[in-house]
């Protein structure tokens, strides 16, 4: 098999196999749209549930929804890595109904420490957040896969 498509095949058993394990994102009703080596995107219908007393959706909704997206991405190599840190800045609210989309890209990986940007945006493309994640690689692998 060419090289990049045993990347794109093993970051795709990875994000299944992350998804499957992750009750948090399925209880938000995220979905896991792409994966490929260092990058991810997910989305999430913003419920009624979600709003807070502004009657906008919570910034901790938005976090979580760039934070799973941040996790996937830099798991997509197949090595278990988590997030050592992030900051985030929020742009503009989610309003019920919106389907937020949070597109995350590996600006840098080296060694076991890796940068990844995550922007937060809604159905009409309006950038709602924007996440920088570092991550840190620890030991064994998303998924057992035969060599």
């Amino acid at each position: 098999m060419h090289a990049e498509s045993q990347a794109q095949a093993l970051a795709e058993l990875a994000g299944k196999t992350m998804y499957e394990r992750d009750p948090a994102s399925q209880a938000l009703g995220m979905t896991l749209d792409d994966i490929r080596p260092g990058y991810a995107r997910m989305s999430m219908r913003v419920r009624g549930d979600m709003l807070n007393g502004h009657g906008t959706c919570h910034g901790g909704y938005i976090f979580m929804l760039a934070d799973s997206a941040f996790a996937f991405a830099c798991n997509s190599h197949n090595f278990n890595t988590v997030g050592a840190g992030c900051t985030i800045d929020y742009l503009s609210p989610g309003r019920e109904g919106d389907v937020l989309v949070a597109e995350a890209v590996e600006q840098a990986l080296s060694g076991k420490t890796g940068v990844y940007d995550i922007a937060v945006s809604n159905q009409e493309g309006r950038t709602v957040a924007l996440f920088r994640g570092k991550s840190h690689r620890v030991s064994g692998m998303v998924a057992e896969v035969a060599q």
